[in-house]
Formats: C-alpha cells, sequence, structure tokens
C-alpha cells in the first residue's frame, strides 16, 4: 500500500460471532485502478463492499484497516469515514430499491444530493438533477416515485445518486443486475469514465463481460476467501483455481438451445391486451397464449412492460382493455410470480423458515419437502433461521425459487429470478427450477435481459420494443410487442 492510493484494505475480515464469513483481504487502489469481485452467492462480497462503507448489518464485527485519501481508520469504526460518505467514498447497492427513499419523486431525491453533499443552491441543484436524469434516460421519471419505475429504471437513478457527489472512490454491488443491453454498456461507459477521470472502483459482478470491460485486478472469492487475484484480462484469460474455471465454463454462452417442446393445453392466454399508466401506453393489442409446460422468455429494454404484462397474466392488475382467460378449475395459488426483488417479497421481521412454514401449510407440502428443495439449491436448513436482510441478495433469491417451487404452480412468471447469482449458482438454481417444471407440467415466462439465458431456456420467446420515444430517454414506456420465435 502506497501513499498514492486512494482506498487501500489491510487484512479485512468479517466475523459473526466467533464465525468468519470474509478472511482478511489486502488491496491497494490509485487513480485509474479497478478492482473486480467475482465469487458465488453468500460468498461475502457484497459484505467486502460494506465493510469499507461502514454499514455492516447488526451482528456482524469487521477486522482490519481502511485507508481513504491517506486517512487510515480501523475497519470497524465506521463513523472515522461517515463523513466521506457521497463526497469521497461513494456507493451503488445491490438493492438499489431499498437505498432510495419511497416517499420522495426521483427529481427531488437527486436535487437534495447536488444540494446537500455538492453544496449547490436549490435552483442549481434543480436544474443539475433534471440535466442528469435526463442523460441518463430518465426524464420522465423525474415526476415519478421508486415504486412507480422498473427495476432498471430504478438502478440508474441510484447510479446517478451514488455519482452526484463526484466522489472519487465508488463501491459498485452489481451495477448491471436488471439493466438491458444498451443501459449496461451506458452503465459500463460511466465506470469507465470514472476511471479515466482519476478516480477508482470497486465493482462487485456476476458479469464476466463487465469484468472484463472494467478491467483492472480481479479477486475470486469462494466461502469467505480469496482462492485467486490478479490482473482481470489474465485471471479470466488463464485461471489456475478451479472455482474461476467453473465459474467461467458456467458463462450462459455456453448452455446449448432449449428443447423445441410441443403446445400443451391452455393454461393463460392474453387476447388484445392494453395497459398504460398515467397516460402513456405501455402496450396495446397484444396476443399472447401459454400452454401447460410450454417455455416462453420475454425480453424488452426497461420500463416497457414486462414486469405489467406478468401481473396481467397472473390477475394481479388489470388490463384497459382486451381479456385475460386462464384454464377452467386453476386455483388462483396456481398461478405464482418470482419477483425480480426479492427482499421485497418478504416479510422483514419473520424468519425464512416461518415464512417458508407458511407457504409448505398453504399448500399442503411436508416440512421435508421443503427441506429437500432448499437443499438441492445449495442452501443449508440453517441459513433458513435468518431474516431475510440477514443473509445475501443471492441466497435470498435461492430461498424465493424454493418457495415458489414448492407451491407447484401450473404458471410461473419468473422476473429475473437469477439475476443476483453467480453464473455457476445460476446454472445450478435454472437446472433445478427446469427439472421441477418439467416434473409438474409447469409452464414458464421468464423475463431476462441475457440473450443467451433466453436462448437456453425458452423456445418460445416474445419482445417489448421501443417503437416511438425520445433518444434521451429510454424509460418512456411506448412498446409493441414482438413475437419471435413460436414453434
Amino acid at each position: 500500500m502506497t501513499a498514492a492510493h486512494l482506498l487501500s484494505v489491510d487484512g479485512l475480515g468479517i466475523v459473526a460471532g466467533g464465525t468468519p464469513l470474509l478472511k482478511g483481504l489486502s488491496f491497494g487502489l490509485g487513480p485509474g485502478d479497478a478492482l473486480v469481485v467475482l465469487g458465488e452467492s453468500g460468498a461475502g462480497k457484497s459484505l467486502l463492499i460494506q465493510a469499507v462503507m461502514g454499514i455492516l448489518p447488526t451482528g456482524l464485527r469487521a477486522e482490519g484497516r481502511v485507508t481513504l485519501m491517506g486517512q487510515t481508520s480501523l475497519a470497524t469504526d465506521a463513523a472515522q469515514r461517515r463523513h466521506t460518505w457521497g463526497r469521497s467514498l461513494a456507493l451503488l447497492p445491490q438493492e438499489p430499491g431499498q437505498a432510495l427513499d419511497p416517499l420522495m419523486k426521483i427529481g427531488p431525491q437527486l436535487a437534495e444530493v447536488y444540494e446537500q453533499v455538492d453544496g449547490q443552491s436549490a435552483e442549481s441543484a434543480g436544474s443539475a438533477a433534471s440535466q442528469a436524469l435526463e442523460g441518463a434516460g430518465l426524464a420522465s421519471a423525474r415526476t415519478l416515485y421508486p415504486w412507480q419505475i422498473s427495476g432498471g429504471m430504478a438502478q440508474r437513478a441510484a447510479a446517478t445518486m451514488a455519482t452526484a457527489g463526484g466522489a472519487q472512490v465508488l463501491l459498485a454491488d452489481e451495477p448491471t443486475k436488471g439493466l438491458d443491453v444498451h443501459w449496461r454498456e451506458a452503465m459500463v461507459r460511466r465506470l469507465q469514465e470514472l476511471l479515466a477521470q482519476g478516480g477508482c472502483l470497486v465493482v462487485v459482478t456476476h458479469d464476466l463481460g463487465v469484468a472484463k470491460a472494467v478491467g483492472g485486478q480481479v479477486i475470486v472469492l469462494r466461502a469467505g476467501e480469496v482462492v485467486e487475484q490478479g490482473r482481470t484480462a489474465a485471471v479470466l484469460a488463464a485461471p489456475s483455481h478451479p472455482f474461476t474455471r467453473q465459474v467461467i465454463a458456467a458463462d450462459p454462452a455456453g448452455w446449448p438451445d432449449a428443447p423445441v417442446r410441443p403446445h400443451g393445453d391452455l393454461v393463460v392466454e392474453a387476447r388484445q391486451v392494453s395497459k398504460g399508466y398515467r397516460g402513456n401506453p405501455l402496450f396495446s393489442g397484444l396476443d399472447l397464449t401459454i400452454g401447460r409446460a410450454e417455455r416462453w422468455t420475454l425480453q424488452g429494454p426497461s420500463g416497457t412492460g414486462k414486469s405489467t404484462l406478468g401481473n396481467l397474466l397472473l390477475g394481479l392488475t388489470a388490463p384497459d382493455a382486451g381479456t385475460v382467460q386462464r384454464a377452467d378449475g386453476l386455483a388462483p395459488t396456481a398461478l405464482q410470480k418470482l419477483y425480480q426483488d426479492p427482499q421485497a417479497s418478504f416479510a422483514p421481521r419473520l424468519s425464512l423458515r416461518e415464512a417458508l412454514r407458511d407457504v409448505a401449510r398453504l399448500h399442503r407440502q411436508p416440512w421435508s419437502t421443503v427441506v429437500q428443495t432448499v437443499e438441492s439449491l445449495g442452501l443449508n436448513e440453517g441459513l433458513l433461521l435468518r431474516q431475510p436482510h440477514q443473509v445475501s441478495g443471492g441466497e435470498l433469491q435461492r430461498v424465493a425459487l424454493a418457495r415458489v417451487l414448492i407451491t407447484r404452480p401450473a404458471f410461473l412468471f419468473a422476473d429475473e429470478p437469477t439475476s443476483r447469482l453467480d453464473p455457476v449458482t445460476q446454472q445450478e438454481a435454472l437446472d433445478v427450477l427446469a427439472r421441477a417444471l418439467d416434473q409438474a407440467g409447469t409452464a414458464l415466462l421468464l423475463v431476462t435481459h441475457d440473450p443467451d439465458l433466453a436462448r437456453a431456456m425458452g423456445d418460445r420467446q416474445i419482445r417489448l420494443a421501443l417503437v416511438a420515444h425520445n433518444p434521451q430517454d429510454h424509460g418512456a414506456p411506448n412498446t409493441m410487442a414482438e413475437r419471435l420465435v413460436d414453434p
């Protein structure tokens, strides 16, 4: 570690009681340097970022030292770094929807950052916020609340706020999660610009394309330990550790195409459905028929109505025009949803065990089936004793998958169900999902921004595409539906 470093970490470890969750690691980043953190879900990647920031969950203790802009503090002494938040040290959290204030509109939230962190006048801050949101394709979201925008739009809003204060050190936890190809590339360019301007970056990602684009150094974590460390390009080109090789081999680009399935009996059908919000159309005249055991994938830019279409089919919202028909005799609980944000789909004060017990009781499933399903997804039953905020995003996403599988649904709408999983865990989880769906004859509509994942998981595809929008505002909801593959 040298005085030229903007951020140095020495012997950083994280302990829960007497159990180590992250074992001592060290790195130093100077101007223009990047550190990519790869690893399995639950390995401690997000904990690393939280420890540097000084926001570890209650019950966890950090060890080691953090040096920021030449000022050294104990990792456990979060108060010493708090005054740097937003100014020198910024965080883009894994769950942007949880970080945004639900009672405050997007524009005023961003303006507040410019005013209180950057020191601008109220008038100047409001103007800067409008300009920044337009550049992020969020002009239409300026007067909306966080709960009124899509997950991808919330990701872009949180990123804009994280960088508004001009911090030179950015901690980015899955910054491209939930973004379509256009905005994924825009996010990567933003990260590269930070480096070009003399800042430094720690980025946690499961996207190997993002890792290659960011470059710099890489740390590969497994079970809280560093198993490989080096230059990103060199490690990804010639990994030395078996786990790193496994991560690279699990990239969906190498998966085979999904087999073509025959049409099944009707499960759910949309006829000439239209939907819009606040006077803006999302889609209109859309037809979609999904049969038993069929595999559909749904793609399209952020904000085009993918989640809304799924909610229409589930009966969670009503169309403005057209009809949705479900097969006769299906109970309401036969149509299930895997949410894009698993944190928001669990009661925050109930243990995961209680949450799964409630579902098992409702669907008359023995607890042994629940345990078997949880373990098939690579989770330990003991993890269920924790509350949702006490597990990683990837672990919670797998618990959500277990919860929906024990209901044995006739139709499953899966909204980015593996976006928080590393490639190896994603491949294993989707293999478990596919076998369970085949066994139950369940129809699937899977939302994903990954074209390789769509190709491997679905033999029928539908895409919502922007047909008329302001080029600076990809969030403007004016879309059309295109059926790509329908054997």
